[in-house]
């Protein structure tokens, strides 16, 4: 604990708030928002909602505050948001725009901020004068991220009138059915203000009360009650259940560079500029994000600055990193390139069953595939993490998806999550918050690699995480790939499973057998469909195998079964096609390097790239350049602009590499068993 933060003098917000300023209604027609821009205030029926024009649904964070702005780190940001908001083909707002529009509220539909955890989307809104965010839904890291900075949120459309006739609001409407302790966040003005009154003792932790009995739990809320503190302010409760609120205690601490500079700058500003972190040994720093970034950024983008700003970043990393002495995987010395991404170092190398890990990314629950809760965090987390070593949850609800019976050979965990993202149940939004919880034999039979491409894309599920519980195929890879014990690591998943009786908001059953390789259409990861349901072939320029979800060891036996099967029957990658094949770690390449794949990939014609996140974040080889552009990926997100101003596919390894040789869209065939060349 940091003395001088004891003394410091910590207000609430007033009780009521008056927001004295313009609504922007984010519709899908761009030109009812250019006319707002233009000073015109549009017309709203709060009583009958289908007199009103559409609004945007799934506006994701890419969309309010696109990749390459976020490098700045100050209030720079209040002239970018919404600069990637597609309404159609259209793009209406400009740099500057929402800040001189004298705007104080912003409106949109379903799912609003889904995707990435960038505190800079709630930050540059805040910067450009808004003060309150309405929509139908909003995504849980999204949300938190603006109760932290003190941004008001609300799906209580009713609001607009009222903010409209400019009549004072008690602050109580923002914080009607929030929990205890998240109430008190937004009457504090934010989560750092909050903290220091908890510090202080002048807030209320509720207690966790079991009952007296413990009931039974999933695997995801045994973990929870692992580490919730208690009154005595140590880690451990006898139970949880869905709606607990409390801190608990992180096992692991984790940021990139898109993160560490801004929550650094935080973290001196209102902590103290030679204030030690709590616990350096359990927080890790990554230079993973922007390695690649210099061979793809525009040269419009260098004219104003940043690629130079993104050097900042790495700089102001370095140099917390060495202030704090803080273990940081960095970029490699004798070649291009990181050490690896951080969630697939944080696998390979950290994440152990039944701890609670928090990160500065949205793909965090990567890691649940070893049986641990991991979750994205934002900004203003991470840095109030580096004083307490907690993070503030509400323990949230599970879902349990069981996926029976056994998939078909050419059909992978990729397929199997972008059916589940398809769902109604998913799109609707009413998986937003959960725990995500796989299980059946088909999930059962997936190596720990293929696991965490599910528990990855939890994240655009929208879920809280992803989990699986582990089991011997968990024990076998701390085996073989940490070297540990296998005594020892038997002794730490005991426990760690699903009780009968568990309770599950939602239960979700599949058949493996009805699952054929898929892709997610341009636009969204939940835009599944049957590649054999697409009426007309979809050729492709790009291809790109890569990124966390994708560019792990069992992702690179994929690409090698494919090209390698290509080279046997005289074929490689089709000349209308770039095909990229990017390692998520060192270890991966190293392991291609033992299996002999990387002779396999090009003398097939892949070009092969040293671990980055890359093209994923717009920031490497792979991205696209044109509109027409067609690129088939096996990242996991396809939100407008991510990668590029092209259309992109989202699909599995195998389907990434069999369209990379076809030219087109087209299901892998395995037409025999193979052995991988150099096995």
């Amino acid at each position: 604990m940091i003395d001088s933060l004891l003394e410091r003098k910590i207000e609430k917000r007033p009780d009521k708030v008056r927001l004295q300023g313009r609504i922007l209604f984010l519709t899908e027609d761009p030109e009812l928002i250019k006319r707002q821009l233009a000073g015109e205030d549009l017309p709203w029926d709060t009583r009958n909602p289908a007199n009103n024009p559409k609004l945007r649904d799934d506006i994701s964070t890419d969309e309010i505050t696109p990749a390459h702005y976020c490098f700045y780190f100050d209030e720079t940001l209040g002239e970018i948001p919404y600069l990637g908001l597609k309404c159609g083909e259209v793009t209406p707002i400009g740099r500057g725009d929402v800040k001189r529009g004298g705007f104080v509220c912003a409106v949109s539909g379903k799912r609003r901020g889904k995707g990435s955890s960038r505190e800079q989307s709630p930050y540059a809104e805040m910067c450009a004068g808004i003060r309150v965010v309405i929509a139908e839904n909003i995504e849980r890291i999204y949300k938190q991220n603006c109760q932290n900075l003190g941004l008001l949120t609300s799906t209580n459309f009713s609001l607009i009138d009222r903010i409209r006739s400019g009549e004072e609001i008690a602050l109580s409407e923002f914080t009607a059915g929030e929990d205890e302790i998240t109430r008190q966040v937004i009457e504090y003005g934010g989560l750092f203000p909050f903290n220091v009154a908890r510090m202080q003792g002048k807030v209320f932790l509720p207690p966790i009360e079991n009952g007296g009995e413990s009931r039974p739990m999933t695997v995801a809320e045994k973990i929870f009650a692992r580490h919730m503190l208690n009154e005595k302010n140590e880690a451990g409760v006898p139970s949880v259940k869905p709606g607990d609120t409390g801190f608990a205690r992180a096992d692991l601490r984790f940021s990139h560079e898109y993160v560490t500079p801004m929550a650094a700058i935080f973290f001196e500003r209102y902590v103290g500029k030679d204030a030690k972190v709590n616990d350096k040994s359990s927080i890790i720093f990554f230079r993973d994000h922007l390695t690649f970034l210099d061979e793809v950024i525009s040269e419009e983008k260098k004219k104003i600055g940043l690629l130079d700003l993104a050097t900042q970043l790495k700089l102001k990393q370095q140099d917390f990193a060495k202030k704090q002495g803080i273990k940081l995987h960095g970029e490699l010395t004798d070649r291009k390139g990181s050490e690896g991404i951080c969630h697939s170092i944080v696998l390979e190398s950290y994440a152990l069953p039944g701890q609670l890990n928090i990160g500065s990314d949205s793909h965090t629950p990567h890691v649940g595939a070893i049986g641990c809760v991991a979750f994205g965090i934002g900004t203003t987390d991470v840095f109030n993490s580096w004083i307490t070593k907690d993070v503030r949850v509400k323990v949230p609800e599970s879902v349990k998806v069981i996926v029976r019976g056994k998939r078909h050979p050419n059909v992978t965990a990729k397929d199997f999550i972008l059916k589940i993202l398809s769902l109604d149940y998913v799109r609707s939004g009413k998986a937003l918050a959960k725990v995500m919880e796989y299980a059946g034999e088909a999930i059962e039979e997936l190596s720990v690699d293929e696991r965490a491409t599910m528990t990855n894309m939890a994240a655009e599920i929208g879920g809280f995480t992803g989990i699986v519980a582990p089991d011997k195929k968990a024990v076998d890879f701390l085996v073989e790939r940490r070297g540990m014990n296998r005594a020892q690591a038997e002794k730490m998943i005991e426990g760690l499973y699903s009780d009968p009786g568990a309770q599950y908001a939602h239960v979700i059953e599949l058949d493996a057998a009805d699952i054929t390789p898929m892709v997610a259409t341009p636009g969204d990861p939940g835009n599944g469909k049957y590649i054999r349901e697409m009426n007309t072939p979809v050729p492709v320029e790009i291809a790109y195998g890569g990124t966390c979800t994708a560019g792990k060891n069992e992702d690179m036996d994929m690409y090698a079964l494919v090209l390698a099967d290509a080279l046997k029957h005289g074929k490689r990658v089709a000349d209308s096609v770039e095909f990229y094949i990017q390692f998520g770690s060192q270890e991966t390449r190293d392991y291609c390097i033992r299996r002999g794949y990387l002779d396999v990939f090009q003398k097939a014609g892949a070009h092969v790239i040293e671990p980055s996140c890359g093209a994923c974040i717009n920031a490497g080889p792979g991205v696209s350049t044109r509109p027409d552009q067609i690129v088939i990926s096996a990242q996991n997100r396809n939100f407008p602009g991510r990668s590029g101003p092209g259309q992109m596919y989202l699909a599995s390894p195998l389907t990434v590499a069999a369209s990379a040789v076809a030219g087109y869209i087209v299901e892998y065939e395995p037409s025999e068993k193979r052995e991988l060349v150099g096995a």
